[in-house]
Formats: C-alpha cells, structure tokens, sequence
C-alpha cells in the first residue's frame, strides 16, 4: 500500500495530466469553431456573442453594468437608483417630511 506522499504525488500527476487533456481538446475545440466560422462566413455577432478577455465572460453577466436612476433631488442632483440602503441626502429629506414620491424620476 502507498502512503500519503507517493498518493498526493499520484494524485498532482493525474491532476496535471487532466488540466493537459483539457487544454489540447479545448484548443482543438477553438481551432475547429474558427474553422467552421471562416467556412461559412460567420462572425461574433452572428453567433449572438461578444468577444471577451480570454473568454472569461459569462453569458448574461450584469457585473458593472449601471442601473437606472429611480430618485433624484432636483436642488442638488443626487441620485439614488432604489437599490441598497437610502443615501444620506434621502433619509435626511424624508426625516423632514417630505415624500418619496417627490424625487421620483
């Protein structure tokens, strides 16, 4: 029986190995995609895509994307979108009795 050294040896081998396997089908994968696209003519858009930094991008990804403004103070021009905690100019307005209605956009 191996003990725990020659197994974790084993085992980063096979995890090497995997990771190798990996790369080499997914290149094979992209060469084939490239192949098939300058065939027929097709580009990113024509899949539905946008290219992305090593294809890190997941599809439907709002990450930075901004959110509409649902509050604004017309005298000084803060905004709030309506997401996370009030800012400190609204929860002022509204301790002075004015409704949130009122910065409704």
């Amino acid at each position: 029986m191996s003990n725990l050294a020659e197994l974790i040896a084993q085992k980063e081998a096979l995890e090497k190995r995997i990771a190798d396997a990996q790369n080499h089908e997914r290149a094979a994968a992209i060469t084939q995609i490239k192949q098939l696209m300058n065939r027929y003519g097709l580009t990113l858009a024509d899949l539905g895509a946008r290219a992305s930094k090593a294809g890190t991008a997941k599809a439907g990804s709002r990450k930075g994307s901004k959110v509409p403004v649902k509050y604004r103070d017309p005298a000084s021009g803060n905004a709030w979108s309506g997401r996370g905690l009030q800012p400190k100019w609204l929860q002022a307005a509204l301790a002075q009795g004015r409704q949130l209605s009122e910065f409704a956009v």
